[in-house]
């Protein structure tokens, strides 16, 4: 009984089932390449790497015929590598991208601090172009160039009020009396001929006036005296919502800030104040406040008492009533009106005149490290302790004694020894 299933020989006698393959013809290689030339080094024979740095190409560089060899020769042998690297470049063609030679020079290739490559010099372009930002403030381009904050810094741009206040009721009471008091005054000088109520009525409103000059006169040294009478609360036992005291060391928030003409760095608080004066005595209280720089940012400051550290919640605009005295730092007098470069300089990026004017130039600092005094409302968040502005005005209540009248101001107040250079801690 034959089989059905075909057999066959091999070559070496064995004798294997099924029918013998067929001998795979040799492929003919189904894409032609063009062979590249031999460039023997030379860049100005190597096509578009010539082009890619701005060399000079030769005109007739040397080539083979466009048509390679016959299909017969190539079979069984395979391209060499230089051929297969190049292939993409050949096989493109004339249709193969050029790189623009419109470039305004020669490709300098630059090594960034990032690690990348790029060409032209450093801060070239639109995004090195100009000054950057960091955390809010903008970088110095010169010696002596204008720092300008963001958001997260408080500008403050007016003075302390310091308010007077004192009840309606009784201001129209004082009121009242005074107008009947002239009237029957003016009514019996006409009638009796006496003076006897005009008198009593200047009697009785001179201590009113007094009182009052001298309260615009010693109100503001008394709110800093009872700002120093007002005990130390101790941050550790002090509950939320109640308003402290701390006094302690500062130390710098995620922002920190520079004096304006001094540049002293590391400040949670700086102002500069420059007067002008047109009259020829050249007073204090006839100079008027022509510029005003007064910045404060989110500081930390440690418990003397407990030794806690607090976030004070200064900066995004908050209320803040700083009482730091500041310092002349330039005075231009009529014996001397030299301008010192540095000076004129500061002047001139504030687009501020340079004219014949008295002028005085005041800063005042808090630097890191300084002993402060902040006034303002104990926050707790999980395990972070806040002292925040408050919402109300706080008042000092009457002073008997002093003959002052309560006194009222918004905000954290915010208080510094008048020497800070004998007291700044290293931190």
């Amino acid at each position: 009984m034959g089989s059905r299933i075909p057999s066959h020989q091999l070559s070496n006698g064995l004798v294997v089932s099924g029918r013998p393959e067929q001998q795979l013809k040799e492929r003919q290689p189904t894409m032609a390449s063009r062979a590249v030339p031999y460039t023997g080094g030379d860049v100005k024979k190597s096509g578009e790497l010539g082009k890619m740095f701005d060399i000079p190409i030769a005109d007739h560089p040397p080539h083979l015929p466009s048509n390679g060899p016959p299909p017969s020769k190539l079979s069984g042998s395979r391209p060499s590598s230089s051929s297969q690297h190049n292939s993409g470049s050949v096989r493109s063609g004339p249709n193969s991208g050029q790189i623009s030679k419109k470039s305004s020079g020669p490709l300098t290739p630059q090594l960034q601090p990032t690690g990348l490559i790029t060409s032209g010099p450093l801060g070239s372009g639109p995004l090195g172009s100009g000054p950057r930002r960091s955390s809010g403030q903008l970088e110095h381009t010169g010696s002596m160039s204008k720092v300008v904050y963001g958001s997260a810094v408080t500008t403050l741009s007016e003075e302390v009020k310091v308010e007077f206040r004192v009840s309606k009721a009784a201001v129209w009471v004082f009121m009242v009396v005074v107008v009947m008091g002239l009237l029957v005054g003016g009514f019996l000088m006409v009638a009796v001929k006496k003076w006897v109520i005009l008198v009593a009525v200047a009697l009785f409103l001179v201590p009113v006036v007094v009182v009052i000059v001298w309260n615009y006169a010693w109100g503001r040294r008394g709110l800093l005296g009872f700002v120093r009478r007002y005990p130390d609360a101790e941050l550790r036992g002090a509950i939320d919502g109640q308003y402290v005291k701390v006094t302690g060391v500062v130390t710098c928030g995620s922002i920190p800030l520079e004096s304006s003409y001094q540049r002293v760095p590391r400040c949670v608080y700086v102002s500069t104040e420059l007067c002008k004066s047109k009259g020829c005595s050249g007073k204090s209280e006839n100079k008027k406040s022509r510029h005003s720089e007064k910045y404060v940012a989110d500081f930390y400051i440690s418990d003397f008492q407990s030794g806690l550290r607090a976030l004070v919640k200064a900066g995004y605009g908050a209320k803040v009533a700083p009482f730091v005295k500041p310092a002349t730092v330039v005075d231009v007098t009529k014996e001397n009106k030299e301008l010192s470069p540095s000076f004129l300089q500061w002047l001139a990026e504030r687009n501020l005149s340079t004219d014949d004017r008295i002028m005085r130039l005041k800063e005042g600092y808090i630097k890191e490290g300084s002993t402060v005094s902040v006034m303002g409302v104990v926050r707790r968040h999980d395990n972070v302790v806040m002292i925040v502005p408050p919402t109300e005005p706080v008042s000092t209540g009457f002073q008997w004694l002093r003959c002052l009248l309560p006194t009222y101001v918004e905000g954290l107040i915010l208080t510094c020894d008048d020497n800070q250079n004998a007291d700044v801690v290293p931190v």
